[in-house]
């Protein structure tokens, strides 16, 4: 591991106050969208649903700099989560949490908030692709969601042909 990459392991129980405190930072950072309240309102689905997914962090001196929550399925992964504190942004956290999230699965699917361009853009960049929308996000609310979805090349339907 280098310098610049940060140690990545996963979350425990201890780890919950200091994975809230990098979601609240990130969102208070890109969703400026939410309305008032919204933040403290999803912050209580956030701590009650972590402990439900697989969620790696990644730290640096002890520090937590961000995470990624999955829900694991049978022939794929969907990212239920994927949040960076702002003070790192565009330093490759996301980029390694995503990777290390993502390596071995064929297909990974995710949705990224229409109203957040930074993570539609970071997420493009790294082969998810639109197969859907709603116009609201999973608690009815007026956010609506992309359904972005990524098959690694292996897993696609290419035909290979032999030379």
């Amino acid at each position: 591991m280098s310098a610049a990459e940060p140690a990545l392991r996963p979350a425990g129980p201890d780890d919950a106050e200091a994975l809230v405190a990098v979601w609240h930072r990130a969102v208070l950072a890109t969703h400026d969208f939410l309305a008032s309240g919204d933040v403290a309102r999803y912050e209580a689905v956030v701590r009650a649903g972590l402990p439900a997914l697989t969620v790696t962090l990644a730290e640096r001196q002890g520090r937590v700099l961000g995470f990624v929550a999955v829900d694991v399925a049978v022939d794929g992964a969907r990212v239920e989560m994927l949040f960076v504190d702002p003070d790192v942004h565009g330093s490759g956290v996301g980029s390694t949490l995503l990777r290390h999230a993502t390596a071995g699965r064929p297909v990974v699917e995710l949705d990224v908030n229409e109203q957040n361009p930074g993570a539609r853009a970071f997420y493009a960049r790294r082969g998810f692709v639109e197969v859907g929308r709603s116009a609201l996000d999973g608690d009815g609310r007026p956010y609506p969601l992309l359904h972005l979805r990524r098959i690694a090349p292996a897993a696609s339907t290419r035909a290979i042909t032999a030379s």
